[in-house]
């Protein structure tokens, strides 16, 4: 009988082994399904089974056609409730290298504020990007553009900390304008909207920041200017 019952649990342990074998196996294909299967665009990254953008959005209309307003008082931005957008310091040389900065009211706009193809990324899709690259506490530094330079010119201040872009994401300090239309932080924080609301007129945000090399979870007044990385439906 004990060798009789030795043979049964024998199989029955192999049987699990096949039956564990084969469950990893369908986990690993089902991961290889879930990778996107377009070819890479010129301006397109794959980080994990994402594809973003390589540069920050720099549109001026919506996908509809229809016109965002610029605007350059900052009286007339304070008091916004609708979409608009502007240029660190209202300088046109700041768009090639940066994009432009929206209010997230343009970010929520029905009329998409995104190309066709693409959406401007939820709280949960930049938690998915930055859990792909190894969490919150490392991930900025895996998306800063690498360099430093007093002045910016496109570039982050010093010390740039941990700035190695292995992800292909190349974040750049653009900076903010904040609700009542003035700016801060050029060459020392990269800011980005999400496309969820938070409570008490904010809404979701990542940062990026010379200091360290984080990407924070934050929330934001609505009329903020931040830029808005956008990603691949």
């Amino acid at each position: 009988m004990k060798r009789y019952y030795f043979t049964i649990t024998s199989i029955l342990a192999l049987a699990i082994g096949i039956t564990s074998c084969s469950n990893e196996e369908t986990k690993t294909q089902n991961q290889i399904a879930a990778r996107p299967e377009v070819p890479l665009q010129n301006g397109e990254v794959q980080i994990g089974t994402q594809i973003w953008m390589t540069k920050n959005l720099n549109v001026s209309r919506y996908r509809n056609g229809d016109p965002i307003p610029q605007v350059i008082s900052s009286t007339q931005w304070a008091s916004l409730t609708t979409g608009a957008w502007c240029y660190y310091e209202h300088n046109t040389s700041n768009g090639p290298i940066y994009g432009k900065l929206y209010n997230w009211y343009a970010v929520n706009d029905t009329r998409g504020l995104a190309p066709a193809g693409y959406h401007v990324p939820s709280d949960v899709e930049w938690t998915t990007l930055s859990t792909f690259l190894d969490g919150e506490a490392v991930a900025g530094g895996k998306m800063k553009a690498i360099g430093t330079i007093q002045g910016g010119n496109g570039l982050w201040y010093s010390p740039n900390l941990n700035a190695t872009n292995v992800s292909g994401f190349t974040g750049l300090p653009v900076g903010n304008c904040f609700s009542n239309g003035t700016f801060y932080g050029i060459g020392n924080y990269g800011h980005f909207w999400s496309s969820n609301a938070n409570a008490a007129a904010l809404a979701f945000d990542r940062r990026l920041t010379k200091a360290n090399a984080s990407l924070e979870r934050n929330s934001s007044p609505r009329r903020y200017g931040l830029s808005v990385r956008c990603i691949k439906d």
